[in-house]
C-alpha cells in the first residue's frame, strides 16, 4: 500500500490523486484526531486549484467540529510561523511546493510550527482509510472565520524576533518565480532599507516567468535580469517559499555551495557546532565548518525529518541542498526570509561567497530524476539495494534509499517522496568519477524498474 504522505505531506496531481471527494474527506481525517472546537489556521500558495482544494479541506474539518480561520495566499514558512504566534491548534498549507502547475498537496503543523509527525500522520490516514470520521452534532460543528492581515503578522514577527542588523549596501533582486512570496519579500527587503529589482513578482499560478522549481536552468533569465540591474544578488523562492536559492552575477551558487556557506555563518553567529542535514548533502557541508569544529549529522530526506533532527540534536541549523533552512530562533520549520536575512547579516561582499569556496577542494555533483510508479517504488529500492550491496565496495547507508560511500565520490538512489519517480544523486572529485557513478546508479534504477513491472 502507497503511503497517502510523502516527505513532505500529501501531494499528487489534481484530478487523479487529488480530487474534490479526496480533499473533503481528508479534512475529515485531519479534524477528527483533533478535539471537538480546535482552531485551525489554513493557507494557499498561488496555485489555481488553491482555493477548489481547500474549500473541499475546509468542509471536511468544519463538519467534524473543527473551526477554520483562512488566512489567505501566504508562504509556508509564514503560515508555520502564525500557527504558533497566533495560537492556533494546528496549521494547514495548502500547497505543491516546488512541484509543476498541475500538482497541490498539504502540509500539516503543529502549534509550535513544527511539521506534523509520522505518528500522526499515520492517525489520519488510518481515520482516511477507514472512513471512521468522527460525527460532529450540528450545535458543534465548525466556524469559518478569515484573517486578511496575516502577511503583515508574518513580517512584523520577523522584525521583532530576528535581531540581526543586515548593512542595506547589497543590491538585490528578488525573484518569486510568481509564487506565495511574490510582493511580499519584495515589500519585506524594501522595508528593511535595501536596494530591491524584482522579476517573477506577480502571483500566477501557472507560474508564467519560470519553473517553482529554482535550478541553474531555471534561473538563467533571474540571472540576466541582476546582470541588466547591475544588482549584486539575486534571491529566487519555489513556489510556497519554504526553499531559496541564491546567485550572484556570475551565476547560480549552487545547492551543496549555499547551505555550507549558511551553516558556516549560523554555527559562527550561535556557536553551536552541531548541524543537521540529509542523507542527499554532498561532502562540501563537512569540509566547510571542520575548521570551526562543528559535526554534521545526516537523517532521511524531507523537511519535516530534517526539522525533528535538527530539534533533537539541538543544532545550530538544519539544511537540505534544495534550499531549506530550518533556523531556531523561531522554530522547528523551513523560513527562506529568515534565512536570508542570516546571509545579508553577515555578508559584507556577495565575493565573498566565491572566494571562500575557491579556497576549498572541488566537488562534483549531479542529481538526476528517473520515472518510476509509485506503487514499484517499494521494489524497485529493494532490488537496487541487493545489487549495489552485491557489487559495490562502498560503505552503504540504507537510513534512507540506498547511499554507497567511496574515498572519492558517492551515490545515492531513493525514490522521491514527492513524486513519482527515483532519484539517483551523486557527488565525486572528478567529472570522470561523477560521469561512471551517474551511470553505474542510473543502470541500476532502470534494470529494477523493468524486473519490478514484469512482477506485478
Amino acid at each position: 500500500m502507497v503511503s497517502l504522505f510523502g516527505s513532505s505531506g500529501i501531494r499528487g496531481k489534481l484530478d487523479e490523486k487529488l480530487t474534490s471527494e479526496f480533499c473533503l474527506e481528508i479534512g475529515k481525517a485531519i479534524g477528527s484526531t483533533l478535539p471537538v472546537g480546535s482552531r485551525i489556521c489554513l493557507s494557499t500558495d498561488t496555485r489555481t486549484s488553491g482555493d477548489a482544494l481547500s474549500s473541499g479541506i475546509i468542509s471536511g474539518l468544519l463538519s467534524v467540529g473543527v473551526n477554520v480561520t483562512k488566512l489567505g495566499i501566504l508562504p509556508t514558512p509564514a503560515l508555520a510561523l502564525l500557527t504558533k504566534e497566533l495560537c492556533f491548534d494546528a496549521g494547514i498549507m495548502v500547497t505543491a511546493s516546488h512541484n509543476p502547475p498541475d500538482y497541490n498537496g498539504v502540509k500539516l503543523f503543529n502549534n509550535d510550527s513544527l511539521g506534523f509527525s509520522s505518528k500522526q500522520e499515520g492517525n489520519i490516514e488510518r481515520i482516511f482509510l477507514s472512513k471512521h470520521f468522527r460525527q460532529a452534532n450540528w450545535d458543534e460543528y465548525g466556524r469559518l472565520a478569515e484573517d486578511r492581515t496575516a502577511n503583515e503578522k508574518y513580517l512584523l514577527t520577523l522584525k521583532k524576533k530576528a535581531l540581526w542588523q543586515s548593512d542595506p549596501h547589497i543590491k538585490l533582486v528578488i525573484d518569486p518565480g510568481n509564487g506565495a512570496a511574490s510582493n511580499l519579500a519584495t515589500m519585506f527587503f524594501q522595508e528593511l532599507g535595501f536596494k530591491v529589482f524584482s522579476i517573477n513578482d506577480e502571483p500566477d499560478g501557472s507560474f508564467p516567468g519560470r519553473d517553482p522549481e529554482p535550478s541553474a536552468e531555471s534561473l538563467r533569465g533571474t540571472v540576466e535580469f541582476l546582470n541588466e540591474c547591475n544588482a549584486d544578488l539575486a534571491i529566487s523562492f519555489d513556489g510556497d517559499a519554504d526553499r531559496v536559492v541564491f546567485c550572484d552575477r556570475q551565476g547560480f551558487l549552487g545547492y551543496n555551495e549555499m547551505i555550507a556557506f549558511l551553516s558556516r555563518l549560523a554555527v559562527r553567529q550561535s556557536g553551536n557546532k552541531t548541524v543537521a542535514t540529509t542523507v542527499e548533502t554532498g561532502r562540501l557541508l563537512d569540509i566547510a565548518v571542520a575548521d570551526l569544529g562543528a559535526q554534521v549529522y545526516r537523517t532521511k530526506v524531507g523537511d519535516v525529518a530534517l526539522a525533528y533532527s535538527t530539534r533533537e540534536l539541538d543544532a545550530a541549523i538544519g539544511v537540505e541542498p534544495v534550499g531549506v533552512y530550518i533556523l531556531p530562533q523561531l522554530g522547528y520549520y523551513p523560513d527562506s526570509f529568515l534565512a536570508t536575512l542570516l546571509l545579508l547579516s553577515q555578508l559584507k561582499d556577495v565575493g565573498d561567497i566565491r572566494s571562500f569556496f575557491s579556497s576549498l577542494p572541488p566537488f562534483f555533483f549531479e542529481s538526476t530524476k528517473i520515472p518510476c510508479d509509485n506503487v514499484l517504488k517499494e521494489k524497485v529500492t529493494e532490488l537496487c539495494q541487493k545489487e549495489v550491496i552485491n557489487i559495490d565496495s562502498g560503505q552503504v547507508n540504507t537510513l534512507d534509499g540506498i547511499r554507497s560511500d567511496f574515498s572519492d565520490s558517492w551515490l545515492l538512489i531513493r525514490p522521491s517522496g514527492t513524486e513519482p519517480v527515483v532519484r539517483v544523486v551523486v557527488e565525486a572529485n572528478s567529472q570522470s568519477q561523477l560521469k561512471r557513478l551517474m551511470a553505474h546508479g542510473v543502470n541500476l534504477v532502470e534494470k529494477a524498474i523493468i524486473k519490478s513491472r514484469g512482477r506485478r
